[in-house]
């Protein structure tokens, strides 16, 4: 059930088409969104996914669907990505688990406030509902609490749903509108004549088209390194947990510096490290990106845990190829869908945080754990914007951040692709930025 493996079986199956305007390359919740969108304008779109529909992060994520803590550049988008959620959740019913529930961040010193009340000023600037709260108030609202929080901010428009569920009935959705959604056929490569995409060139064929979106999450990177385009995109691992059945704490999704969690359709909760806790693994990649993630690096090099990369299986592998020809199988067939084993210590280190927190309720039982690999940039914002390939136009490194944003990124792609109005300013998202003497660091988001 969660997350969904390369064991699971086969939904999307359809026959190649010879030709179509637009092919997405990865069936994630972007993927899947931005198809939904170009179909509303009339084109014929391709989803090629080379494991699983939502197969890596957007299976693997937390659930949230939050503006809180948004950098200021992904906040307008966000803002209109709740209301895309809203919008479909209204038309499919409960196919997504969309509940709006609320986001709670809870700090424990002084430090954190000052940065919850710099945050404010983001959240007035969009008439967001956030407000700062109280410990008194933010322990009332979880009950049998009694970690020491000194206050909390809270958004109660902010919302979750379940991941593992929720792309898969976008992807069944965007089929039913003529979408063409097609999971274990790799794209081994862009097939290019006179400088630009000509089409796309699978496993199981080529596909002729105009224009091609890459929103390959943490195969990104590889996939454009084959055609001479450079991005500074790593990932880490993020580790997950779902409880057995709890009493309800809070029905929506909080966090500290120890832990976080979110409540889930089936009575449990997902856990899973706060304060951004992840392991990092060390591989080609990232030694040659290792000054463009120093200031990312400096701001969490407690919360990393640094490891060597394995040698295959993983964008960053040692083995990994870089180059590899377009009749034979790529990186992409050799594995499917990344799904690495979780830090089971930091999950043990959650559940005692969590026992702290709630003692009347003890230590959680877990029922399923799982890891996510998290494509992730520098600045800790995407890419967004159309690549130095004509046709071809790039949505990638969410950092974390892509299942609740999903929606409107999608939006934004689609009228990237098609010349329409995007109605927000892309600047800090844009391709260039890591070549044209911009200063690459996070923004003020929690």
């Amino acid at each position: 059930m969660f997350p969904i493996t390369d064991a699971s079986p086969v939904r999307f199956a359809a026959d190649l088409p010879q030709r179509v305007d637009v092919a997405i390359i990865g069936g994630g919740v972007v993927g899947v969104m931005t198809a939904i969108f170009l179909r509303q304008k009339g084109l014929s779109v391709l989803v090629l996914e080379k494991g699983r529909v939502a197969g890596e992060q957007s299976s693997r994520n937390w659930g949230w669907i939050r503006q809180q803590g948004r950098d200021p550049a992904e906040l307008p988008i966000m803002v209109e990505s709740l209301s895309i959620w809203k919008r479909l959740a209204a038309e499919m019913g409960d196919a997504l688990g969309f509940r709006q529930t609320g986001v709670l961040y809870l700090a424990k010193t002084a430090r954190e406030i000052a940065g919850f009340e710099a945050w404010m000023d983001h959240a007035r600037a969009h008439q967001l509902d956030t407000h700062l709260l109280t410990g008194a108030e933010a322990t009332a609202l979880l009950k049998g609490a009694v970690a020491p929080w000194l206050g909390a901010l809270s958004t109660p428009s902010d919302a979750r749903a379940e991941p593992w569920v929720a792309v898969p009935a976008l992807a069944a959705k965007a089929e039913a509108m003529g979408v063409w959604v097609r999971e274990a056929c790799a794209v081994r490569a862009l097939d290019l004549a006179a400088g630009r995409v000509a089409g796309v060139i699978t496993e199981a064929g080529r596909v002729a088209c105009d224009h091609v979106v890459l929103a390959a999450g943490a195969w990104s990177r590889l996939f454009l390194g084959r055609h001479g385009i450079a991005i500074p995109q790593l990932s880490v691992l993020a580790s997950v947990a779902a409880t057995e059945s709890m009493a309800e704490i809070f029905p929506g999704n909080a966090a500290d510096d120890d832990f976080a969690f979110r409540r889930r359709a089936d009575g449990g909760y997902s856990l899973a490290p706060g304060g951004s806790q992840h392991d990092f693994f060390v591989g080609p990649d990232a030694f040659r990106s290792f000054g463009a993630f120093m200031p990312v690096l400096k701001q969490g090099i407690r919360a990393t845990t640094f490891r060597p990369a394995a040698p295959s299986g993983f964008p960053d592998a040692w083995g990994t190829p870089r180059r590899w020809g377009e009749d034979g199988p790529s990186p992409f067939e050799a594995t499917r869908i990344l799904n690495p084993a979780p830090n089971l210590r930091t999950l043990g280190r959650v559940q005692d945080a969590f026992a702290r927190a709630f003692p009347a309720l003890g230590r959680p039982k877990l029922k399923a754990v799982w890891g996510g690999m998290i494509d992730t940039m520098p600045d800790v914002v995407p890419i967004v914007d159309h690549a130095p390939l004509p046709g071809l136009t790039i949505a990638t490194g969410m950092s974390g951040h892509g299942f609740g944003i999903g929606p409107g990124i999608g939006r934004v792609v689609a009228d990237l692709v098609t010349g329409g109005t995007v109605g927000h300013d892309l600047s800090r998202f844009r391709w260039a930025r890591f070549s044209d003497g911009t200063k690459i660091a996070p923004g003020p988001s929690l």
